[in-house]
């Protein structure tokens, strides 16, 4: 057994906050489970844990397709009993059943969309195996999972938006285990500064992760943290991992804020508290993806929000922006049950 002090005491710090910092409806069962997973298995291996697996760590292939392990054998098992001989059929059908054939979709977009002249610098990312990954795909001699393939589109539908203006600042809430962070120290942009505001187990995961890319001293921790009153961000190093409570203690200005699906899993009134922090520190970008119709709500024991946040929320929550683009197609998704995840690019109002 694993024993994280730092987690421990980020919990228990967490049990003291304004209920809007603490786990949702949706996250409450499952925090649980990823700390005693990561009790039992280590940080290191936080990529290939069944917990992270089904809620911080998409993937194309299980559970992201919604086949389990057993129908994905069965499917396999019947196919060879009945076509022994046909190896190309095969290969096909476990390049769907892994989610490759999802995964170079989205590469492909990417790479078309992406000017590798503009900055951000993207088309030469490739991403680490920090955290033991159960799925990583390479196309071209570099890595991708689904949570970089994500962040890699929004980026890209953001830049040809931009023209020209610099992103320096980057504040981003419910960031995962840290990949926006990963992808922006890789991007060429120089004074950059990325922070992640999220509940612990996994700003505890985010923070080593970006401690080993990064190297801990170029990482802002919460032990570091936990005591200030006040952050300055210009004070802040390349990369920082906070506690949700602690945006409020944030001063200064930033660029861009991102959400990228995390959002969907918490209630409105939630989102609007974190929404006015991003309004506080003059944000003059916002980049989110989010579930259009919003997240199923919870019964009969399932996961789900108590109250679903949709796309059109966002509008009224903001009145200080603009919509630039909203769009499913190609840089969202539509699931095969027929839901939009889409991105929403916001502008700043002059």
């Amino acid at each position: 057994m694993y024993n994280y002090q730092e987690l421990e005491q980020a919990r228990n710090d967490m049990l003291t906050q304004n209920q809007r910092y603490q786990p949702t409806a949706f996250w409450s069962e499952a925090s649980q489970e990823i700390v005693s997973e990561l009790c039992q298995y280590g940080v290191e291996n936080f990529r290939s844990m069944k917990g992270a697996l089904g809620f911080f760590v998409p993937t194309y292939g299980i559970p992201g397709n919604g086949f389990s392990p057993q129908q994905a054998d069965d499917i396999r098992n019947y196919f060879k009993s009945g076509y022994p001989n046909d190896s190309k059929s095969m290969l096909a059908l476990n390049q769907f059943l892994s989610g490759g054939s999802w995964a170079t979709a989205d590469y492909r977009v990417f790479k078309a969309s992406d000017s590798p002249a503009v900055l951000p610098a993207l088309h030469s990312f490739s991403e680490s195996k920090i955290g033991n990954p159960a799925e990583q795909f390479e196309f071209e001699g570099c890595c991708f999972s689904r949570s970089s393939l994500n962040y890699l589109l929004g980026l890209s539908l953001l830049k040809k938006h931009l023209r020209g203006e610099t992103i320096r600042t980057v504040l981003e809430v419910g960031g995962g285990f840290g990949t926006l962070g990963e992808i922006l120290c890789q991007s060429g942009i120089p004074d950059l500064r990325y922070i992640d505001v999220d509940i612990p187990p996994t700003s505890f995961v985010a923070q080593y992760y970006l401690g080993e890319i990064l190297g801990q001293k170029n990482v802002t921790s919460y032990c570091q943290t936990s005591s200030q009153k006040v952050l300055p961000i210009d004070k802040l190093q390349a990369a920082s991992v906070l506690c949700s409570w602690q945006i409020e203690k944030l001063e200064g200005q930033v660029d861009l804020f991102v959400n990228f699906i995390s959002f969907q899993e918490m209630e409105p009134g939630i989102v609007q508290n974190y929404l006015t922090h991003v309004v506080r520190l003059g944000a003059r970008w916002i980049l989110l993806r989010n579930m259009r119709e919003g997240k199923n709500i919870r019964k009969n024991g399932e996961t789900g929000v108590i109250a679903p946040i949709v796309s059109d929320d966002y509008m009224s929550m903001l009145p200080q922006y603009e919509l630039v683009e909203q769009n499913v197609f190609p840089y969202g998704h539509k699931t095969v049950d027929g839901f939009h995840s889409e991105v929403l690019l916001l502008r700043r109002k002059e």
